[in-house]
């Protein structure tokens, strides 16, 4: 009975300090080979989640791998924040209309900057104007109702990731690729990545970072570090899931290869995790410590936690050993 005690006493610490993510004392005193195994368990594990969400995605989009990844590139695009908006405007310009006028990147900025509903908040100038009356247009064309501005969450946001500019970035990739999935599912490395979400936004954002708002001459590309979290959040993603579909099982190692190929994520969680000496070497520790954090220790699951688990067993072993 002592023993069965001692373990429910266990377990009411592990919770205890599961706010604190505590248990990364006992991940650091792992030794290498028993915390690889515990990443790739939690980042499998993370795959598998976020695979979950894109096949209702895909499912929703009548398995058209295409719209899908579209409408994955609008809810990693912006911050986390106005995720559900930016998919809210995909679903309104859909990746059918963008294909068919994406010979126009004017048309393209037309259409999302017009549907975000965001220019109500700006006065005019020569460019918004142009942008209103090209959207008044599509937007009889293709039947699309503009968002309302109160829906975009526009407060702490930083000017390199307000809406407007990040959907002038995305008109200009859009515009500038086609077969959109068979180009994401060559990415490789981090390079490879960089390449593809390289397109510049259109002249009046070099001095622009809202509308009408005169800024420092700079060209609004998207910068490393957002690239590396598109590669993270949508091309690893898209790449294992594409390969769970099809049963490819070098396209499911390809993403496992590209999230080891990415730099090491900076966040709140991973500051976190530092402070008990976890040095995560890449994305794919990154995602893996992410796991832990945001499906175990947030939600105080330690008793299901691998982490916990272990330590788990580890006293019920010291506790037979008696």
């Amino acid at each position: 009975m002592k023993g069965a005690e001692t373990l429910q006493e266990l377990e009411r610490q592990l919770t205890a300090g599961a706010a604190t993510y505590a248990c990364g004392e006992h991940v650091a005193r792992l030794d290498e080979l028993h915390r690889r195994e515990l990443y790739t368990r939690l980042a499998y594990d993370r795959l598998e989640r976020k695979y979950g969400v894109l096949g209702a995605l895909l499912a929703e989009n009548g398995n058209n791998w295409n719209q899908t990844f579209y409408a994955m590139l609008f809810r990693t695009i912006g911050d986390v924040t106005n995720r559900e908006t930016f998919m809210l405007l995909s679903r309104r310009v859909t990746y059918r209309m963008v294909l068919r006028e994406r010979t126009s990147l004017q048309a393209v900025e037309s259409m999302l900057i017009g549907a975000s509903g965001l220019l109500a908040n700006y006065r005019d100038d020569s460019y918004t104007l142009k942008l209103k009356q090209n959207f008044d247009y599509y937007a009889r064309k293709y039947e699309i109702t503009p968002l309302d501005s109160s829906q975009w969450n526009l407060r702490d946001i930083r000017p390199a990731n307000h809406p407007l500019l990040r959907l002038a970035q995305l008109a200009a990739f859009l515009s500038s690729n086609d077969f959109l999935v068979d180009r994401l599912l060559e990415c490789r490395n981090a390079d490879d990545v960089r390449r593809l979400f390289s397109a510049e936004a259109s002249d009046y954002w070099y001095t622009h970072y809202i509308p009408t708002v005169i800024s420092a001459e700079l060209p609004k590309r998207i910068g490393r570090m957002k690239a590396d979290l598109l590669g993270i959040n949508l091309v690893a993603q898209i790449q294992y899931a594409y390969g769970a579909y099809t049963a490819d099982e070098t396209l499911r190692e390809r993403a496992i290869s590209l999230l080891e190929a990415i730099p090491a994520e900076e966040n709140r969680y991973m500051r976190h995790w530092r402070f008990y000496g976890l040095h995560p070497r890449n994305a794919f520790d990154t995602q893996a410590l992410l796991q832990l954090a945001t499906e175990y220790c947030d939600r105080r699951r330690c008793a299901e936690c691998p982490v916990g688990r272990r330590q788990m067993a580890e006293a019920r072993r010291f506790r037979e050993r008696e």
